[in-house]
């Protein structure tokens, strides 16, 4: 059996229902064959993706588990043995989903890869700390929502489906978890400067507390304090209203 691994913040998942209801979960939105699973540790998620119509391919980072994997997985399944931070998803496909229990430590990483990937990556069926999960699917206004909510639900309609406790794990985490379906929208590209809009996002959340006139200042330099819009914080605005500000500041 292979031994999960603090340093790579491993926690295998041994609930063989939960296990189903996560593939269960993957809709193959858009249309795309190509999968990718992320992290597949002992293989709880991956022995049930072969009996799907998906072609698999798994992201393995440790070396043990890798060697675990490969006494089953057919010839046709790709095990990569790599850090998933440092993979080409190039090699993926023009489409494919993402499916992973993810590290907890890296999660936050990964989504910013997903969004970086958002033309690719049609479907993601993550599990993630229950924390990360609420942010992602968090709505204006709310404490929890941030940079991650702003820029995925700009791009994917997102639901937290499900949650899990410690005891569905080994080693038990000290945090719930919780499952995320993110699927991609009919949005190609922002009416605006997407990167701009990204530098606005990340601004005005870096300094939450502030209002958006003193949070985006470096970006957008001095303005008027008559502009209503300037006079909210970063967690009032939805990716439309941060649309908006790219489009006024496109200059």
């Amino acid at each position: 059996m292979v031994k999960p691994k603090k340093k790579l913040g491993q926690h295998f998942l041994i609930n063989t229902e939960a296990a189903n209801r996560i593939v269960d979960s993957l809709t193959g939105h858009h249309g795309y064959k190509n999968l990718v699973e992320i992290g597949p540790g002992t293989g709880a998620l991956t022995c049930l993706l072969l009996n799907t119509e998906f072609q698999l391919t798994t992201i393995e980072i440790d070396e043990e588990a890798a060697g675990y994997l490969k006494r089953y997985l057919p010839e046709d399944v790709e095990l990569i043995l790599a850090d998933v931070l440092s993979t080409d998803w190039s090699r993926f496909g023009e489409q494919f989903g993402v499916l992973g229990n993810l590290p907890y430590n890296i999660s936050s990483q990964i989504l910013f890869m997903i969004f970086d990937h958002r033309e690719q990556v049609q479907e993601c069926v993550l599990m993630l700390q229950k924390e990360v999960a609420e942010r992602i699917a968090s709505s204006p206004g709310s404490r929890e929502y941030g940079i991650l909510s702003v820029l995925l639900q700009a791009f994917y309609d997102v639901e937290l489906l499900f949650t899990l406790p410690p005891t569905d794990f080994f080693p038990p985490p000290d945090v719930h978890s919780a499952v995320i379906r993110m699927r991609r929208n009919k949005i190609d590209k922002l009416n605006c400067d997407e990167k701009l809009f990204v530098r606005l996002v990340k601004a005005g959340f870096n300094q939450r507390r502030k209002k958006l006139r003193n949070a985006l200042k470096p970006v957008i330099g001095e303005q008027p304090e008559t502009d209503l819009v300037l006079q909210k914080r970063a967690e009032q605005l939805t990716w439309q209203d941060f649309v908006g500000l790219a489009q006024r500041f496109k200059k």
